[in-house]
């Protein structure tokens, strides 16, 4: 029997069904969620239906309020393949409001699909589950997150020394069947993935009249993990129109296979009008898709490190910390913070590294984003080394296994 490995959302799940009568889990297929579902201890004594199982979505488009109309707390997993049921929802907790009457899951954003999100307005919470986090897989999880307790006190005189972030690590992902080593070809275990998705989740979220070219085009985006987005290039590149093109990378993002990060400026609203940074939710699935077998001296070397811990921040604060959002920061190329942590009225720095050496220039958009931002309480270069120094007034270089545990 598979060992269960325990999820860092899985007390912020049980806490929002004491309180909501709908809540939302939704992440990349294959990311845990339905092992999650039913085998979590709190879970278990809720009814468990798959949309995946066609029986059972045949009985709910037959009868979506009579499939709901149950006084047992329910969880659907693959829910946004029946969008009837979510009016169904939408009249039964009009009727009696029952927190934790229904569990949905699915493998797509339902805040991006206009029908979905409408039915559920003012009545659901949502959060995502993310690829597994460095946390989880050293069952860690009981723990507060580094970068959590480091934003509170500066303090770093007791972190736990952890191992070094490996080329490996990055390769492999957070994906379980590949991570926690249940299949060992891993490349077969990709290659299985891309199609799946393109046969499967693609046709069910939208019409893609040309599948070559959507393929396309996400091998092309994994190539530009970690940079600036620019739609109009990548279009170009993979010959499609605009238009076809704003379409396809939001078809990406609805079924969580990138992520957008938004700049951090002092005008909040001029966030949403610059140019973000495109991050692949899994570093080995990008690896996958962008041909990179082995890191060692390859060029994108970089991208996939900093694509890693990317991963594991977001999975940390969708979990854990749920007042925290993540940033990047950048001005006019000259000077880059590769993450902004921001909560309150505060924010942490933190730019990651590969190696275990780090030079002057490493620490220049730092020193740069320390000086213009008062509020920030430290800069951290997290690089991949075993020992964490204070490098002047609130700037340090912090291992990076230590900043992603």
């Amino acid at each position: 029997m598979t060992e269960y490995f325990y999820r860092d959302i899985s007390s912020t799940i049980i806490h929002a069904l004491g309180e909501m009568p709908v809540i939302v889990l939704t992440g990349m297929r294959q990311s845990g969620k339905s092992t999650f579902l039913k085998k979590q201890p709190e879970l278990k004594n809720r009814r468990y239906v798959s949309f995946d199982d066609f029986a059972q979505l045949a009985a709910a488009r037959e009868d979506p309020d009579g499939f709901v109309d149950t006084d047992e707390p329910l969880t659907i997993d693959e829910a946004q393949k029946c969008p009837e049921i979510l009016t169904a929802i939408k009249r039964r907790v009009d009727r009696e409001k029952i927190p934790g009457q229904f569990l949905l899951s699915g493998s797509a954003s339902f805040t991006m699909l206009k029908k979905i999100s409408e039915s559920l307005a003012g009545r659901a919470i949502y959060f995502s589950m993310h690829p597994f986090t460095r946390r989880e897989i050293a069952k860690h999880i009981a723990e507060k997150p580094f970068v959590y307790d480091f934003f509170e006190t500066q303090h770093i005189q007791e972190f736990k020394k952890t191992n070094q972030v490996t080329a490996e690590d990055v390769l492999l992902g957070g994906m379980p069947s590949v991570c926690l080593g249940e299949i060992k070809d891993r490349l077969l275990w990709f290659k299985g993935y891309e199609q799946t998705y393109l046969e499967r989740d693609v046709r069910d979220l939208s019409q893609v009249a040309n599948i070559i070219s959507f393929r396309q085009l996400i091998h092309l985006t994994a190539l530009r993990t970690g940079q600036l987005l620019s739609p109009s290039q990548i279009g170009r590149d993979a010959k499609l129109n605009a238009a076809t093109t704003s379409r396809y990378l939001s078809l990406l993002e609805a079924s969580f296979i990138i992520n957008r990060l938004h700049p951090y400026l002092n005008n909040r609203s001029s966030r949403l009008i610059k140019s973000p940074k495109l991050y692949f939710s899994d570093s080995g699935l990008a690896c996958f898709l962008a041909g990179i077998d082995k890191l060692g001296n390859e060029a994108l070397k970089g991208a996939m490190f900093e694509t890693y811990s990317a991963q594991n921040l977001m999975g940390m604060i969708d979990a854990r910390w749920q007042r925290a959002r993540l940033h990047f920061w950048n001005i006019q190329g000259r000077y880059e913070v590769d993450f902004v942590i921001e909560a309150g009225n505060k924010c942490l720095a933190i730019e990651t590294k590969a190696s275990a050496r780090w030079s002057e220039k490493d620490l220049s958009g730092l020193k740069t984003f320390l000086s213009t931002t008062p509020h920030c309480v430290g800069g951290i270069l997290a690089y991949n080394g075993t020992e964490a120094v204070k490098l002047g007034d609130r700037l340090w270089a912090i291992p990076l296994s230590t900043v992603l545990s």
